[in-house]
């Protein structure tokens, strides 16, 4: 891969988190599959819905609750303690809420809502004497009775069960007290009307009577089974082009009686049933809910009033829409007492005891519902505000959020999605334009500063902007994948440095690459040192070596594969020579943390003050090249050993007439070395050769210098002079200045000096004397 392409490739991986980030939050607006990470956002949901509530909210003040709860079913079955004139055990006849209904009526409510279906009759509850001249009623009737002459209560429908058609004939408002919690079963959201189809009475009542679905009964018809015989009863209702069907018909059907004549009319009626929460803001303010505009499409419901309010409540296209829960049961502005209480007021009042009548509810709107412990008696569970509580709460809560005007506006997708990409590419920029460890602390500030935004436009304006899969997803997973690569990739282009240094360098300059936050092999300007050193005598080598290959092959008559044999001993033996000297350079160089650039035939090439900084380059490349003379001092010291061994050895041989050993060659080495600027930095080609290299005029010079430098000796230029002065003043002051030199390349003379090598030999080793050179070694 091209260095350009490796630059974009952690851009490619934020941009593909990016998207599969937008992809999830996209798929809560159309797939179930989304639904996990839904219940995720819900949590910071319910935890902005707790900070909001912290905060006080201002909240309507004319809200009101009628508990009942474990007290009043005790006082009640007691007569509170002779306060009623009643006494009723655990499930109370409908004549209790008709004395509240009064009662409340007679205090001024505006709205009496009940959280409590009256969905059959109970024919098992006692008699109501409403008055002594009168006959006694049942119950039901003294419930019905009593929200006819109210004119202010709204009954419970709730999952299709609405009140007994006896108590919808009373005329009551209709509110739906259904709740549809969310899939972690917390209680978030309201549905704003349900359609609840009403049957004619008559459908209903033979409906009831012989248990069977009228809707069916229309669309296919029914056999019912008539009883006592194995026959059955077929019952179908007919419709009429105009969408009614004829009482006296069905009537025909079930009773065998030949109808008098036709009534036509329709089988049923849908009506919508609002929220109780929304039924009752409509009582406060005054909203029209039969000319409500829905328009789920949109998103929206308006509630026109009649008298210049109205609202304008957002939902899905469902229908439902997020409840701002800011009123628990214990909140100040909710006007609460218990149902007991209010019953002994209506007592008092039928008495005509005044100076004890409650007036606690005067201009409320309010619900009756139920607190007492049982599962059949109260619906309890949890709400973003509280984990556990009663949800009777959901109706002054909606209704609160309609009659202040405040709803829960959930962000566009198209929003979500800009939050999710901006946040993305932020934290793409901050991992990859800030260096470690700066990166992740400037993420996780990200973070919190966004987090902190979305709690304060909730808080102060009730707009939810989504939080878990911006924060989570687009801020620390595209984090997490860049600081990944980049951990891949570091290791990578260690191993890639390693590569190219391991054997190139010593092993403490790897480490010191290794450890550099950046690592920078493209061409850049560096001061260094140069080091070329030439192996000398190795021409002579070769052509002494393979003179005596032919003389051998010649005295022996080799032919073909036996010639080409010796021919590639002597070929080994003489590059084996070379690498002895070639390694005990690069060994010198190594040691002392120059950069062995290259091998150039019999030349040593190397480098000091890249890749690793050193102020110190000039010293420590002449100290390699002292240690480098050194060092082939001692191999050639050895080596005339071994000579004056292989010398006896010869000797003895001469007598016997056997062919001499060949001695072992001596070689010497010359170094040119040179300061200055020079452009270093990869060269070659990824695909096929690269190298870390050096190049420009003072590289040339120091090669020009080692061309000068003949047998064991080693020169320096000018600059490398005036980098020791400064840095080593004793090294400086034992160089000797020689004659300027012209070198190719250079138009003006150079200044040259040389650095005696010699006298920095351990004690123990004797200077050599001076080797004459050769014409057939010189280069």
């Amino acid at each position: 891969m091209t260095q350009s392409k490796a630059k974009l490739v952690p851009y490619v991986i934020a941009a593909g988190v990016v998207a599969l980030v937008g992809f999830l939050q996209s798929l809560r607006h159309w797939s179930e599959r989304g639904r996990i990470l839904e219940e995720l956002e819900w949590k910071t949901y319910d935890w902005r819905a707790r900070g909001a509530l912290q905060h006080n909210p201002p909240c309507a003040t004319n809200l009101g609750f009628v508990r009942i709860d474990d007290q009043d079913i005790s006082n009640i079955a007691e007569g509170f303690g002779g306060e009623l004139d009643y006494q009723y055990g655990l499930y109370w006849p409908r004549a209790v809420y008709g004395r509240l209904v009064t009662e409340l009526k007679a205090q001024g409510a505006k709205l009496v809502a009940f959280d409590v279906l009256f969905a059959e009759p109970r024919v098992d509850h006692p008699m109501i004497q409403r008055a002594t001249n009168e006959p006694p009623i049942s119950s039901d009737e003294f419930f019905a009775d009593a929200v006819r002459a109210a004119g202010n209560v709204a009954l419970a429908t709730s999952e299709g069960l609405s009140p007994h058609s006896m108590f919808r004939d009373a005329q009551p408002a209709l509110g739906d007290i259904s709740t549809l919690k969310d899939s972690d079963g917390v209680l978030r959201r309201a549905t704003a009307f349900h359609v609840l189809r009403f049957w004619n009475r008559h459908i209903d009542r033979y409906a009831r009577l012989y248990g069977f679905d009228p809707a069916k009964a229309i669309s296919e018809g029914v056999d019912l089974p008539l009883e006592g015989t194995t026959n059955t009863l077929r019952v179908k209702i007919p419709i009429r082009a105009d969408g009614k069907f004829d009482v006296m018909a069905l009537q025909e059907q079930f009773e065998e009686k030949k109808p008098l004549g036709a009534m036509w009319t329709l089988p049923y009626r849908d009506v919508r049933v609002w929220h109780m929460g929304i039924l009752m803001a409509a009582a406060q303010l005054g909203l029209d809910l039969e000319q409500a505009k829905v328009d789920l499409t949109a998103g929206r419901i308006a509630l026109p009033g009649t008298n210049g309010v109205s609202r304008t409540l957002p939902v899905d296209g469902s229908g439902r829409f997020y409840v701002d829960w800011s009123i628990t049961d214990t909140n100040a502005q909710l006007t609460t007492d218990n149902i007991s209480f209010q019953l002994r007021s209506d007592k008092y009042r039928r008495e005509g005891v005044t100076n004890k009548l409650s007036s606690l509810f005067r201009d409320r709107v309010l619900i009756v519902g139920s607190t007492a412990t049982g599962n059949d008696l109260t619906d309890r569970g949890g709400t973003p505000i509280q984990n556990d509580t009663f949800l009777v709460g959901k109706h002054w809560n909606v209704a609160n959020s309609v009659i202040m005007g405040r709803f829960i506006a959930r962000s566009p997708l198209w929003l979500e999605l800009l939050i999710v990409a901006i946040l993305g590419f932020a934290a793409t920029g901050l991992t990859l334009w800030l260096q470690a460890p700066r990166p992740t602390p400037a993420v996780l500030l990200l973070a919190a500063a966004y987090i902190w935004l979305a709690h304060h436009l909730y808080v102060e304006h009730r707009q939810w902007l989504p939080i878990f899969l911006p924060v989570v997803g687009a801020l620390l997973l595209t984090h997490v994948a860049l600081v990944t690569y980049q951990s891949i990739f570091e290791q990578r282009e260690k191993r890639r440095v390693k590569g190219v240094f391991a054997k190139l360098v010593s092993p403490n300059v790897v480490n010191q690459l290794l450890q550099r936050e950046e690592i920078h092999l493209g061409g850049k300007r560096e001061r260094i040192t140069v080091f070329f050193a030439d192996v000398r005598g190795f021409t002579t080598l070769t052509d002494t070596n393979q003179a005596r290959a032919d003389k051998y092959v010649h005295a022996h008559q080799l032919t073909g594969a036996a010639a080409e044999a010796h021919y590639d001993q002597i070929a080994a033996e003489t590059l084996e020579t070379v690498n002895l000297y070639l390694a005990a350079i690069a060994d010198q160089i190594k040691k002392h943390n120059g950069t062995l650039d290259k091998y150039i035939g019999d030349c040593v090439m190397a480098f000091w003050g890249a890749p690793t900084l050193d102020e110190r380059h000039a010293i420590n490349c002449v100290r390699a090249a002292v240690d480098a003379q050194i060092a082939m001092h001692q191999i050639n010291a050895r080596r005339k050993v071994n000579n004056d061994r292989l010398e006896v050895e010869n000797a003895r041989r001469a007598t016997t007439g056997e062919e001499p050993l060949p001695l072992l060659p001596l070689l010497a080495l010359g170094t040119g070395i040179n300061t200055g600027t020079a452009i270093v930095g990869m060269m070659g080609s990824e695909a096929h050769i690269i190298n870390y290299t050096i190049f420009g005029r003072d590289v040339n010079l120091a090669s020009r210098l080692e061309g000068v430098s003949g047998h064991s000796r080693i020169i320096i230029g000018e600059a490398t002079l005036r980098d020791l002065e400064r840095l080593e003043p004793e090294l400086a002051r034992v160089c000797v200045e020689l004659d300027p030199v012209k070198v190719k390349g250079i138009a003006s003379e150079v200044r040259i000096w040389e650095v005696p090598w010699k006298q920095f030999l351990p004690p123990e080793e004797p200077a050599p004397a001076a080797a004459a050179p050769t014409p057939a070694a010189a280069h």
